[in-house]
């Protein structure tokens, strides 16, 4: 059949389609902007992954075959788009090169990253890893601790940073590691504070570094290349480690002011050096080998002086001789001269120098000489004693002779195993180099683990085969010597390279120089890093920086914290303290690695696969071990300041949310801990009040009766379950930004008073309704309340009060049915806050009946807290007429004896009397009261129904004929009602004449007798309550629990009311009916 259509152009059609998006985007503006504003209310995070405000509303609603999810959009993005911006991702950070040319141009376009595994990891931690400790201390702890021990020691250090660099390439390969490098993997693995702190020890850590470099900088200068160049000079040889002290400690100052200076001003052409500073390193490497090669054919001619079996320096002579031969002529050497008093052959001289010969032994003896035998076992000594060699002949000198001055080779520190382990450990650090740089490299992933575990696998073959190496190669003495005093003050290291060993010194001298230069300028990154986290409030100011991010005031942090270890003087006293920093990193690392395996979470996925929680945990043990090995005072010092932080920022409040593992750990622990407490009920011993506080909130959603959380913080102490509650009436999806707003503020009052606990708003239809789900579902598994607290409704008697009568009385009743107790604070406004102190006064307790102890308990609980600790608690019980009063007062004495309480005791008397006329009339005016607000009531919903019938008849007779039958048909049966004015007449005067009756009946009805019972009960207990605790701090009394039949239930909120009358402070307490509190151990 024909169909009729209509042809469009495109072009119409789109402008069509683009006026009806335009018309629908502004009319949902104000609809959207509502939508965002009731919204979970938390700051989204940055990241490529969530659609972020930049993108168009245009492009992420452009197709309409999506409308159906396009009210989502902003916080969910399409597929299409989140592809699109992850494929233009880069997490290239601003990094030194772009911060000095980004004062050229503000927004420059960084390149996308370039570098590989080689280039990018693998020669960055080659660089960082090989330093000073192997050109100026390698060959000494060699000599020291022998082949074997120096293995051991090698082997132990770089088996940790493996160990490590596994872990860390775990860590780094579980998504992108940006700026901050290890602080960013510990601090998002292990939480704020452990990140804080870790963080701050590996900047110490990478700022001694920076002073341990420059100390073997000027070593190397002063010592090596120009030892003239020394201000303090001394002609006493005992005068010279301190000189050399004050000469390291100006020199020092001077190097690290002019750093400082190169970083803040020209930090590119420090990273374009870097290359040449690596160059430095390989070639001088590469001369140590091609030495031991040649010294296996041609050994170097080093000779070395031995006088007997010690050896002497050779700074101030040149013939290791005492005579020499000259046209037949004997005639004495300048050694000579320096053990006797005068150059005749008949001067007095040093006894051990008569005794023994002087004979002269080749220092660098080479690769196949054998020397590896004598090399393989330790030669630990004291400070200040002179080097001997082992197997040489030596006679003993007179014991009373003095060395001093004489032309010896002295140690000058003490030496053990521990204390070399401490000075080596620095010479494996730098395995971070790959990962702080992720940000530059095509695969972060891959690169990283690979050129970071190569790189360690190089050093340590080069760190371990030097070892072997070098005992294989130079004589014993030689490597026990420092400072190279035997062979004319030559770097013993420089003694067996090829082709000379200036090409050690100044290969050695330009990396300690780089490498120095590099610290200063990593240093003060890591720390603006930390500040910029803000989780360190006190080191916030270090964040900021020129106008381009240069840290300039971390920067000069960095070099004030330097100059301390400047000051130190001494690279063997400063190595151990950058020890104990980096031992402690890598041991968060690896126990972050650790965790985060064992806690198996959903977001721990590797690309590194080649770890075990087993490895992580045996390189945490080994680096705790290397820390107290090293030095246990100083790793003891670093626990201390690392602890301190850590608890600054837990007392500061590290408002961070990074899914660290150590709040995995806490929701494991606490899931265990939960299944635990599943097991059964507690028993009495163990039972405390675990509280569900009901709060009332005014219409700004803030809380009413904030003296309540007080009271709470009163009673709880900090301990046991607290959970804060309150209901918002309405439906969920309308109220959630007023919920979320409740909730802060209930959770700032709660920070204020130093209530610790939970908080949790439930939105329902009804206040009775809300109120009953918090009590029925509030808590978790084992850890529920079993108490529930809340204030006496003061207002109770207007009828418009929300939180009324009816609520407050099934309140009452539900925490019954639960088994749970209830505790009513009247007069809360008037109950002390957390700063008051009570110096005297009473906590009077009436005992009427006994509903499992909890009367007792509460006071004792009060009384553990500094406002009401300085009160007497009293005990006052109730005798009837057959009750023997004085035996009642002995049996709750030894009851209170028992349960280890201490108390006042009194027995009152009350007796049965007749009932006054004041109460049979208080009686009377309480029903009438209460039959009055029925009639009220009643009549209230009658005029309601009478202004919908009205309103209902006004709309019918406005309707069209046709719009009365479709609605006709719509309403149900119950509406349909035929309304005339004779029905309308006759129904107001039926309505008239029943309220007038019930009205009549008010004033003629008689009052129940069971009422008057229970009034005659609430006045005269109230009146012996008023006469003894009238002036007592606190009241706590049994509540009497509500009627079972429901139409009394006005009556007994009076009851309350004439029972509690008069007393300032009162606990209304309802015990659950179980035992809180026992007489037994």
């Amino acid at each position: 059949m024909p169909t009729s259509f209509t042809v469009v152009p495109v072009e119409a059609q789109g402008e069509g389609r683009q006026r009806d998006g335009q018309q629908r985007d502004e009319e949902e503006d104000e609809s959207d902007e509502r939508e965002r504003g009731a919204g979970d209310g938390n700051a989204r995070e940055s990241s490529p992954f969530i659609n972020n405000a930049e993108l168009g509303r245009g492009n992420v609603y452009e197709g309409k075959n999506m409308a159906l999810f396009e009210e989502e959009m902003d916080s969910n993005p399409m597929v299409s788009s989140l592809l699109n911006k992850l494929a233009n991702y880069t997490n290239l950070t601003q990094g030194v090169v772009e911060h000095e040319e980004d004062d050229d141009s503000k927004r420059k376009e960084v390149k996308g990253p370039r570098m590989g595994t080689f280039i990018g990891v693998y020669l960055p931690c080659l660089q960082n890893i090989l330093g000073v400790i192997l050109f100026l201390r390698l060959t000494w702890i060699v000599g020291t601790a022998g082949v074997l021990e120096s293995f051991i020691i090698v082997f132990m250090c770089c088996a940790c940073t493996m160990l490590t660099a596994i872990s860390m390439s775990a860590i780094a390969t579980n998504g992108v590691v940006p700026a901050g490098g290890s602080y960013y993997m510990i601090s998002r693995s292990l939480g704020p504070e452990f990140g804080g702190a870790v963080g701050l020890c590996f900047y110490l850590g990478t700022t001694f570094a920076g002073a341990m470099y420059i100390l073997g900088t000027i070593e190397i200068l002063l010592t090596y290349i120009t030892p003239n160049a020394a201000i303090f000079k001394v002609t006493d040889v005992a005068d010279e480690p301190e000189a050399m002290l004050n000469n390291m400690r100006v020199y020092g100052t001077c190097i690290i002011i002019l750093m400082a200076i190169v970083v803040f001003v020209g930090v590119k052409y420090v990273n374009k050096l870097a290359l040449v500073f690596l160059a430095c390193v390989i070639l001088s490497i590469i001369a140590i080998y091609a030495g031991v090669i040649k010294s296996a054919f041609d050994p170097p001619d080093f000779p070395i002086c031995l006088l007997g079996n010690r050896t002497l320096s050779k700074r101030n002579f040149e013939v290791c001789a005492k005579f020499t031969e000259s046209n037949n002529e004997t005639k004495t050497t300048p050694l000579w001269r320096l053990f006797c008093d005068s150059p005749l052959l008949n001067a007095t001289c040093d006894d051990y120098f008569i005794r023994n010969n002087v004979t002269e032994i080749q220092g660098i003896p080479g690769v196949m000489s054998g020397v590896l035998a004598d090399n393989l076992w330790s030669a630990y000594s004291e400070k200040g004693s002179i080097v001997e060699k082992k197997d040489q002949p030596s006679v003993a000198g007179s014991e009373d002779s003095k060395m001093a001055g004489l032309p010896y080779v002295f140690t000058d520190i003490m030496t053990y195993f521990t204390m070399l382990v401490g000075i080596y450990f620095p010479s494996v650090t730098g395995i971070m180099a790959g990962s702080n740089r992720s940000g530059d490299l095509k695969d972060a992933q891959k690169s990283i683990p690979t050129g970071t575990i190569l790189a360690i696998s190089t050093t340590s073959f080069i760190y371990l085969s030097c070892i072997v190496l070098f005992g294989a190669c130079i004589e014993g003495v030689i490597l026990r010597d420092k400072f190279g005093e035997a062979v004319k003050g030559n770097l013993v290291v420089g003694t067996l390279a090829w082709p000379s060993p200036w090409v050690i010194v100044i290969g050695s001298f330009f990396s300690t120089c780089g490498a120095g230069l590099q610290s200063l300028t990593g240093a003060p990154r890591l720390l603006q890093a930390i500040a910029r986290d803000g989780i360190v409030p006190f080191i916030q100011i270090f964040g900021h920086g020129k106008a381009n991010g240069e840290p300039t005031w971390a920067l000069l942090l960095t070099a004030g914290i330097c100059e301390i270890g400047i000051l130190i003087a001494s690279l063997d006293s400063v190595a151990p303290i950058l020890s104990m920093f980096f031992l402690m990193c890598y041991m968060f690392v690896n126990l972050a690695c650790a965790v985060q395996t064992l806690l198996r979470t959903p977001n721990w996925r590797p690309r590194f696969k080649y770890y075990h929680w087993t490895l992580s945990f045996v390189g945490m043990s080994l680096c705790l071990a290397l820390m107290f090995i090293c030095s246990w005072y100083y790793a003891l010092i670093a626990m201390l300041i690392a602890g301190c932080i850590y608890k600054y920022i837990e007392y500061r409040g590290a408002e961070k949310e990074w899914g660290d593992g150590i709040r995995g750990l806490s929701l494991n622990a606490a899931r265990y801990a939960l299944l635990r407490v599943e097991d059964g009920p507690p028993h009495t011993k163990n039972w405390r009040p675990q509280l569900l506080v009901l709060l009332n909130l005014d219409n700004e959603q803030l809380v009413k009766h904030p003296r309540l959380l007080s009271f709470t913080s009163q009673l709880k102490a900090g301990k046991g379950l607290t959970i804060v509650g309150s209901v918002l009436q309405g439906i969920y999806l309308d109220k959630c930004t007023e919920t979320q707003k409740a909730e802060q503020n209930v959770k700032a009052l709660m920070s204020v008073e130093k209530t610790k606990g939970f908080c949790q708003i439930v939105v329902s239809p009804s206040f009775r309704d809300g109120i009953s789900y918090l009590i029925q579902s509030a808590g978790l598994g084992g850890m529920k309340h079993n108490t529930v607290l809340m204030a006496w409704p003061q207002s109770w008697k207007q009828t418009e009060n929300r939180f009324s009568w009816k609520n407050f009385v099934d309140t009452v009743r539900e925490t019954t049915a639960a088994q749970q107790a209830l505790l009513v604070a009247k007069n809360i406004d008037l109950f002390p806050t957390n700063q008051e102190r009570f110096t005297e006064g009473n906590i009077d307790v009436w005992w009427i009946v006994h509903d499992g102890g909890m009367l007792m308990l509460l006071p004792f609980l009060l009384r553990q807290h500094k406002v009401w600790r300085k009160c007497k608690m009293r005990i006052f019980t109730v005798a009837q007429m057959d009750d023997n009063s004085i035996q009642m007062k002995k049996d709750l004495q030894m009851f209170l004896y028992h349960l280890r309480l201490n108390a006042q005791v009194e027995v009152v008397e009350m007796f049965e009397n007749d009932i006054s006329a004041f109460t049979y009339e208080k009686t009377l005016m309480m029903e009438q009261r209460s039959q009055m607000l029925k009639q009220m009531q009643l009549s209230k919903n009658e005029r309601e129904r009478e202004a919908q019938l009205i309103h209902d008849k006004n709309t019918a007779s406005r309707s069209a004929p046709a719009a009365e039958a479709s609605a006709a048909a719509a309403v149900p049966e119950k509406v349909h009602m035929t309304w005339t004015k004779e029905k309308f007449v006759a129904e107001k005067h039926k309505n008239k004449d029943s309220n007038v009756s019930g009205f009549k009946d008010i004033f003629n009805m008689k009052p129940n007798q069971s009422n008057v019972r229970r009034m005659h009960t609430a006045v005269k207990l109230n009146g012996v309550v008023l006469n003894k605790s009238q002036d007592a701090q606190l009241v706590l009394l049994n509540m009497p629990g509500p009627p079972k039949n429901r139409k009394g239930d006005e009556n007994y909120m009076e009851f309350l009311e004439v029972l509690t009358e008069g007393l300032d402070r009162v606990l209304l307490v309802r015990g659950s009916g179980r035992e809180v509190i026992t007489i037994y151990s």
